[in-house]
């Protein structure tokens, strides 16, 4: 047999082996339902999970992935400047965002970062990917790293509570940790001023300033209304109308990735998104209906880096030009 074949096929071994690991780990599913998925034999899926286990991919978490993967990630990275790109495996989630994929993966991560100790000071947005990243990070020191939400959080939904992700974080980790004790949105930009001219709000808006990472999620109006509250249609409408495709922090940005003004302007109790600039900002987003407000996102230049799931890293490059991923029609 060829060098190169050989070579070729020991990769595909291994990535067959890290997708196994995968779906048994980190996606719950038995060795038959990993067999029935990827199309072996049962007793080759057990053999591939202990050979992951050998590897030294699995540790808590799967420590693998994918050369497909892969280049969806340095695609990624090249197309919008990034400093990194992670891409979590498929799991065949049915929803309609792939939670347990991004969460194992968002968690893994902000996990390593602790234990780097690179960052004094991170920020963290909520939403259902952050959410679900918190609840899947192994329990390890803080390292002295300090948390500080960058938006307020009292919402008429509890389904992804900012105090809730804040508090998680402490729990865990036993790190200081600092809320915005005031709504995601003042009634006007009068209210806002006077919230923020309280001690405890200017603490709130200094401690965001003091961050040198932050950690976001991506809305969009599709699925979500982004950080709106549910029923406010006309909120919604007008969003749409001035060509809303994404939204960060309470604040929303075109097809092109530009600002847009809208009546919730000088509103959002949140870091404005041109403080962002010049920070280390990584979005943990996901799911094929947010294709486009990721993508939204990612021209906006305020992304340093992204956590995603394969489907829609995938979707994402067959929209620039050529598809430049091996795979991708």
């Amino acid at each position: 047999m060829a060098k190169g074949t050989s070579q070729s096929k020991l990769q595909e071994e291994t990535e067959l082996a890290a997708r196994a690991a995968w779906l048994h780990f980190v996606g719950g599913l038995t060795q038959s339902e990993v067999a029935v998925r990827l199309g072996l034999s049962g007793t080759r899926a057990h053999r591939l999970i202990v050979k992951a286990q050998g590897l030294g991919f699995v540790h808590i978490s799967v420590d693998a992935t994918a050369a497909p993967c892969v280049e969806l990630e340095n695609t990624l990275i090249e197309a919008f400047d990034l400093d990194m790109c992670r891409v979590a495996m498929d799991l065949g989630e049915t929803g309609a965002i792939p939670l347990r994929a991004l969460g194992a993966l968002g968690g893994h991560w902000i996990g390593r970062l602790l234990e780097t100790k690179a960052y004094r000071s991170i920020g963290v947005s909520h939403g259902r990917t952050i959410a679900a990243s918190v609840e899947a990070m192994p329990r390890r020191s803080a390292n002295g790293t300090v948390f500080v939400s960058l938006l307020g959080g009292l919402t008429r939904s509890l389904a992804a509570n900012p105090y809730d992700v804040i508090h998680r974080l402490a729990q865990m980790t036993g790190a200081e940790a600092y809320l915005m004790p005031a709504p995601l949105f003042a009634n006007s930009p009068e209210d806002k001023a006077v919230l923020a001219s309280q001690s405890m709000l200017r603490d709130a808006f200094a401690r965001m300033q003091d961050c040198d990472l932050a950690i976001v999620g991506i809305g969009d109006l599709k699925t979500s209304g982004g950080s709106l509250a549910v029923g406010q249609a006309d909120i919604t409408a007008e969003l749409t109308e001035r060509g809303a495709a994404a939204e960060i922090l309470g604040q929303f940005l075109d097809r092109e990735g530009r600002q847009i003004s809208t009546s919730l302007d000088g509103r959002a109790m949140a870091m404005p998104l041109n403080d962002l600039r010049g920070r280390k900002v990584v979005a943990i987003a996901g799911g094929l209906g947010k294709v486009e407000a990721i993508r939204a996102a990612l021209s906006s230049g305020l992304l340093t880096g992204l956590i995603i799931d394969e489907a829609t890293a995938r979707s994402l490059v067959e929209g620039l030009s050529g598809g430049r991923v091996a795979g991708v029609a």
